[in-house]
Protein backbone atom coordinates (compact mmCIF):
# COMPACT_ATOMS: atom_id res chain seq x y z
CA UNK A 1 0.00 0.00 0.00
CA UNK A 2 1.49 3.53 -0.84
CA UNK A 3 1.94 5.78 1.72
CA UNK A 4 2.89 9.56 1.69
CA UNK A 5 5.86 10.91 3.29
CA UNK A 6 7.51 14.29 3.89
CA UNK A 7 10.77 12.95 2.62
CA UNK A 8 12.49 14.13 -0.59
CA UNK A 9 11.37 12.34 -4.16
CA UNK A 10 14.94 11.25 -4.63
CA UNK A 11 16.47 10.47 -1.71
CA UNK A 12 19.75 8.71 -3.37
CA UNK A 13 20.30 11.21 -4.79
CA UNK A 14 22.36 14.29 -2.66
CA UNK A 15 20.17 17.32 -3.50
CA UNK A 16 22.57 20.64 -4.81
CA UNK A 17 22.94 22.72 -1.61
CA UNK A 18 24.75 19.64 -0.25
CA UNK A 19 27.69 19.80 -2.70
CA UNK A 20 30.54 21.29 -0.73
CA UNK A 21 31.34 24.99 -2.37
CA UNK A 22 33.67 27.01 -3.55
CA UNK A 23 33.06 30.12 -1.65
CA UNK A 24 33.33 28.62 1.31
CA UNK A 25 36.89 27.60 0.95
CA UNK A 26 38.04 30.59 -0.52
CA UNK A 27 35.87 33.47 1.75
CA UNK A 28 36.62 31.86 5.01
CA UNK A 29 40.13 29.68 4.84
CA UNK A 30 40.68 29.57 8.87
CA UNK A 31 36.89 27.15 8.83
CA UNK A 32 36.70 23.84 9.30
CA UNK A 33 40.33 23.45 7.97
CA UNK A 34 42.40 20.70 8.89
CA UNK A 35 44.83 18.52 7.45
CA UNK A 36 42.70 15.50 6.16
CA UNK A 37 40.20 18.00 4.30
CA UNK A 38 41.30 18.39 0.78
CA UNK A 39 40.99 22.15 -0.32
CA UNK A 40 38.54 23.01 -2.98
CA UNK A 41 39.57 24.30 -6.03
CA UNK A 42 37.57 25.40 -8.86
CA UNK A 43 36.98 23.13 -11.64
CA UNK A 44 37.58 23.86 -15.48
CA UNK A 45 33.70 24.06 -17.47
CA UNK A 46 34.22 21.00 -19.80
CA UNK A 47 31.12 19.83 -21.71
CA UNK A 48 29.07 17.08 -21.16
CA UNK A 49 26.56 14.96 -22.69
CA UNK A 50 23.92 17.40 -21.01
CA UNK A 51 25.37 20.42 -22.71
CA UNK A 52 25.18 18.68 -26.29
CA UNK A 53 21.99 18.81 -28.72
CA UNK A 54 21.40 15.75 -31.27
CA UNK A 55 19.67 15.08 -34.66
CA UNK A 56 18.60 11.98 -34.35
CA UNK A 57 18.66 9.25 -37.35
CA UNK A 58 15.24 10.33 -38.60
CA UNK A 59 15.74 13.94 -39.31
CA UNK A 60 17.00 16.10 -42.28
CA UNK A 61 17.50 20.03 -41.46
CA UNK A 62 17.85 22.44 -44.63
CA UNK A 63 19.38 25.39 -43.63
CA UNK A 64 21.74 27.12 -41.55
CA UNK A 65 22.43 25.99 -37.93
CA UNK A 66 24.07 27.82 -35.27
CA UNK A 67 24.07 28.02 -31.23
CA UNK A 68 26.31 27.76 -28.63
CA UNK A 69 26.27 24.12 -27.47
CA UNK A 70 28.08 21.54 -29.03
CA UNK A 71 25.91 18.97 -31.19
CA UNK A 72 26.03 15.58 -32.06
CA UNK A 73 24.48 14.31 -35.89
CA UNK A 74 22.64 11.54 -36.51
CA UNK A 75 20.48 12.55 -39.53
CA UNK A 76 21.02 14.43 -42.55
CA UNK A 77 22.19 18.73 -42.53
CA UNK A 78 22.34 20.62 -45.58
CA UNK A 79 23.39 23.81 -45.92
CA UNK A 80 25.81 25.37 -43.32
CA UNK A 81 26.90 24.49 -39.69
CA UNK A 82 28.56 27.79 -37.07
CA UNK A 83 29.07 26.76 -33.57
CA UNK A 84 32.15 28.65 -32.96
CA UNK A 85 33.78 27.53 -29.08
CA UNK A 86 32.02 23.83 -29.59
CA UNK A 87 32.14 20.64 -30.84
CA UNK A 88 30.34 19.11 -33.51
CA UNK A 89 30.63 15.26 -34.13
CA UNK A 90 29.10 13.75 -37.05
CA UNK A 91 27.69 9.85 -36.10
CA UNK A 92 28.08 6.86 -37.97
CA UNK A 93 24.59 7.41 -39.60
CA UNK A 94 25.53 11.14 -39.76
CA UNK A 95 24.94 12.49 -43.72
CA UNK A 96 26.35 16.02 -43.97
CA UNK A 97 26.64 18.71 -46.75
CA UNK A 98 27.83 21.49 -45.36
CA UNK A 99 30.25 23.72 -44.35
CA UNK A 100 31.29 23.61 -40.83
CA UNK A 101 32.70 25.72 -38.18
CA UNK A 102 32.99 25.16 -34.86
CA UNK A 103 35.99 24.76 -32.29
CA UNK A 104 36.31 20.71 -32.70
CA UNK A 105 34.85 18.68 -35.42
CA UNK A 106 34.97 14.60 -35.10
CA UNK A 107 34.15 13.22 -38.19
CA UNK A 108 32.25 9.69 -38.11
CA UNK A 109 30.02 9.27 -40.98
CA UNK A 110 29.85 10.91 -44.38
CA UNK A 111 31.02 15.11 -44.57
CA UNK A 112 30.68 17.09 -47.86
CA UNK A 113 32.26 21.01 -47.35
CA UNK A 114 34.80 22.30 -46.41
CA UNK A 115 35.48 22.43 -42.37
CA UNK A 116 37.11 25.12 -40.36
CA UNK A 117 37.93 24.14 -36.81
CA UNK A 118 39.46 26.91 -34.41
CA UNK A 119 41.24 23.72 -32.05
CA UNK A 120 41.05 20.38 -34.18
CA UNK A 121 39.58 18.01 -36.47
CA UNK A 122 39.38 14.05 -36.23
CA UNK A 123 38.73 12.12 -38.67
CA UNK A 124 37.74 8.39 -37.37
CA UNK A 125 38.19 5.19 -38.90
CA UNK A 126 34.61 5.11 -40.45
CA UNK A 127 34.63 8.40 -41.59
CA UNK A 128 34.28 10.35 -44.93
CA UNK A 129 35.58 13.67 -45.52
CA UNK A 130 35.36 15.49 -49.13
CA UNK A 131 36.16 19.23 -48.62
CA UNK A 132 39.29 21.20 -47.43
CA UNK A 133 39.91 21.24 -43.89
CA UNK A 134 41.80 24.37 -42.68
CA UNK A 135 42.41 23.40 -38.41
CA UNK A 136 44.95 23.81 -35.55
CA UNK A 137 45.16 20.12 -35.34
CA UNK A 138 43.86 17.27 -38.00
CA UNK A 139 43.82 13.48 -36.75
CA UNK A 140 43.22 11.04 -39.92
CA UNK A 141 42.79 7.33 -38.80
CA UNK A 142 43.34 4.50 -40.71
CA UNK A 143 40.58 3.06 -43.21
CA UNK A 144 39.31 6.80 -43.10
CA UNK A 145 38.38 8.57 -46.64
CA UNK A 146 39.61 11.88 -46.74
CA UNK A 147 39.50 14.44 -50.27
CA UNK A 148 40.56 17.65 -50.07
CA UNK A 149 43.14 20.67 -48.70
CA UNK A 150 44.37 21.19 -45.43
CA UNK A 151 45.63 24.13 -44.19
CA UNK A 152 47.58 24.03 -40.64
CA UNK A 153 46.43 27.51 -39.22
CA UNK A 154 47.77 28.49 -35.21
CA UNK A 155 44.52 28.01 -32.87
CA UNK A 156 43.10 31.96 -32.59
CA UNK A 157 44.25 33.04 -36.08
CA UNK A 158 41.71 34.32 -38.81
CA UNK A 159 42.64 35.69 -43.03
CA UNK A 160 39.82 37.60 -44.54
CA UNK A 161 40.74 35.58 -47.98
CA UNK A 162 39.67 32.22 -45.85
CA UNK A 163 36.78 33.61 -44.93
CA UNK A 164 35.38 35.46 -48.46
CA UNK A 165 36.14 31.79 -50.01
CA UNK A 166 34.05 30.12 -46.79
CA UNK A 167 31.16 32.52 -47.86
CA UNK A 168 30.92 31.87 -51.37
CA UNK A 169 31.48 28.35 -51.09
CA UNK A 170 28.69 28.16 -48.51
CA UNK A 171 26.11 30.35 -50.83
CA UNK A 172 26.75 27.43 -53.33
CA UNK A 173 25.91 24.57 -51.67
CA UNK A 174 26.14 21.80 -53.79
CA UNK A 175 22.90 19.88 -54.48
CA UNK A 176 22.69 16.03 -52.01
CA UNK A 177 23.70 13.35 -54.49
CA UNK A 178 20.86 11.38 -53.97
CA UNK A 179 18.66 13.97 -56.12
CA UNK A 180 21.22 14.31 -58.55
CA UNK A 181 20.63 10.64 -59.51
CA UNK A 182 17.93 9.35 -62.10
Amino acid sequence: MWKPTNQPATPGRPAEPERPSTSTATTAPSLNMSMNEPVAVPRPVTTTTSDQATIGKSLVIKGEVTGSESLYIDGRVEGSINLSGNRVTIGRNGVVAANISAREIVVLGKVRGNLTASDRVDIRSDGSLTGDVVAARISIEDGAFFKGGIDIRKAGKTDAKLEEVTKSVSAATPEPAIAARA
